[in-house]
């Protein structure tokens, strides 16, 4: 297995930098390596329930990695300054969570949750999802994830404090390995008031244990 994931990684990287780099890497070329890893298992590329599977495939990849071409800062960068001198948590609780891990390219699957504590201005509850969409869109592991979403959402709102809360299943363990189906991750992180004030940090938690 360690080949196919090998493979499957240069994909990945070469794609991304294709169009970051003007095509280096064309959709034909992505099109070859996945007939070349159906060859590998075993399988016959050209049979007819398989002609079109590599074409798919590169289809799907550009769905699942297009966090690598989107920058989430921009995503935060409308914000309402008019909140009549809010400044507690805002919370978004269970956005959904599909990204891959590095090093199996399994799928994560679970669910985050976000809070921060406004600074003069405030942004659009969908930013919060979107910015927790960019980088779970990327080969991963949940750790720099949760850091990735903590520190953008901070930086980009200059928020007072960020709490970032992953609890995601790993089916690089649940699929294969130790195989443990029901086995979840947890992670959390704290920026700002909310690593300082642990008052603050014990309400986050107990909101999104409700």
């Amino acid at each position: 297995m360690s080949y196919i994931n090998a493979t499957i990684m240069k994909l990945v990287k070469d794609i991304t930098k294709t169009q970051l780099e003007k095509g280096r890497v064309s959709d034909e070329q992505a099109k070859e390596a996945f007939k070349t890893i159906l060859k590998w298992i075993g399988e016959d590329p050209t049979r007819e329930g398989l002609r079109e599977t590599p074409k798919r495939v590169v289809k799907a990849f550009k769905e699942y990695f297009n966090g690598y071409n989107q920058d989430p800062i921009k995503e935060l960068n409308k914000t309402f300054g008019d909140v009549d001198g809010y400044d507690d948590m805002v919370i978004e609780k269970n956005i959904s969570l599909q990204s891959h891990c590095e090093h199996h390219m399994a799928p994560i699957i679970g669910v985050v949750h976000v809070a921060y504590i406004p600074n003069k201005k405030v942004v659009g509850l969908s930013k919060l999802a979107r910015t927790v969409e960019v980088f779970s869109k990327r080969l991963q592991t949940q750790e720099r994830l949760n850091m990735q979403i903590a520190k953008t959402l901070m930086n980009g709102l200059e928020a007072k404090g960020v709490a970032v809360t992953i609890d995601a299943a790993h089916q690089c363990m649940t699929m294969r390995g130790i195989k443990k189906e029901k086995a979840t991750t947890l992670t959390n992180y704290f920026l700002g008031s909310f690593k300082d004030d642990l008052s603050l940090q014990n309400r986050y938690l107990k909101h999104i244990g409700k």
